[in-house]
């Protein structure tokens, strides 16, 4: 190979290996901005929650129905924005965020956070968004939660929420482990997510709190809080009366 056929040789090499050091760069700095979008992605989740409850609360026949549910709470589960694309197939899905009631401190927890999806099967057209609320009434609802996912109405018992005159006082009388609401376009009602599979989004938790943490961890075991999410459990406190 002459001189000049050495020098492009040796350009080659050269390019290469500053390509693989520029990659091997990248990687080692990544992780960072990855975890610092996630730590933003989970506090605008947090505030999207809080005024999701706030708009179920100022719905003026809605809200003595989830005031209701909610005094009777074991935990409270927020979805600011589950969407519905469906065309021949549906699906659907969403995040948002878990509170807890710790009876014996006299106080909501977390929150942790989840998403949940489903698919359909049919002849189907359309799209839609919705605010979504789960409100858990036992235990079981609550631990059912705490696993690294749930499919409703398989592993935890759902139901529709009442709406109408009397829903209020017809919720006294649910026994389901989790009860459904949704709100779209100002219209509110009880909506079936029988099938659905709410799953941890363990990325967004350790984000959110700075470390690997599980649900357990955050709302029963109480091992991490984070400030700014007082002021959704603030809202969520003030309806529940406690």
């Amino acid at each position: 190979m002459n001189s000049k056929g050495d020098r492009y040789g040796m350009t080659k090499i050269s390019a290469c290996v500053l390509a693989a050091a520029l990659l091997a760069a990248t990687a080692l700095v990544w992780p960072e901005p990855a975890m610092a979008d996630d730590a933003q992605d989970a506090r605008q989740m947090v505030d999207k929650a809080r005024l999701t409850f706030e708009n179920f609360m100022a719905e003026k026949d809605l809200e003595p129905i989830v005031r209701s549910l909610v005094k009777r709470a074991k935990g409270v589960l927020i979805y600011p924005q589950v969407l519905r694309a469906a065309f021949i197939v549906g699906i659907s899905g969403g995040s948002g965020v878990m509170l807890a009631y710790d009876e014996k401190a006299g106080k909501w927890g977390g929150p942790a956070f989840y998403t949940i999806g489903e698919a359909s099967f049919g002849l189907q057209i359309g799209g839609e968004a919705s605010e979504v609320i789960l409100v858990a009434l036992t235990d079981r609802g609550v631990a059912s939660l705490l696993s690294t996912s749930a499919k409703l109405g398989v592993d935890v018992g759902i139901a529709v929420g009442p709406v109408g005159a009397g829903a209020a006082a017809a919720t006294a009388n649910l026994s389901a482990d989790l009860v459904s609401y949704s709100l779209a376009k100002g219209l509110y009602a009880g909506v079936s997510l029988e099938g659905a599979v709410v799953a941890v989004r363990g990325g967004l938790n350790s984000a959110y709190y700075g470390k690997e943490v599980t649900p357990t961890a955050i709302l029963i075991q109480h091992e991490v809080t984070n400030p700014h999410a007082a002021d959704l459990i603030g809202a969520v406190s003030k309806a529940a009366g406690k």
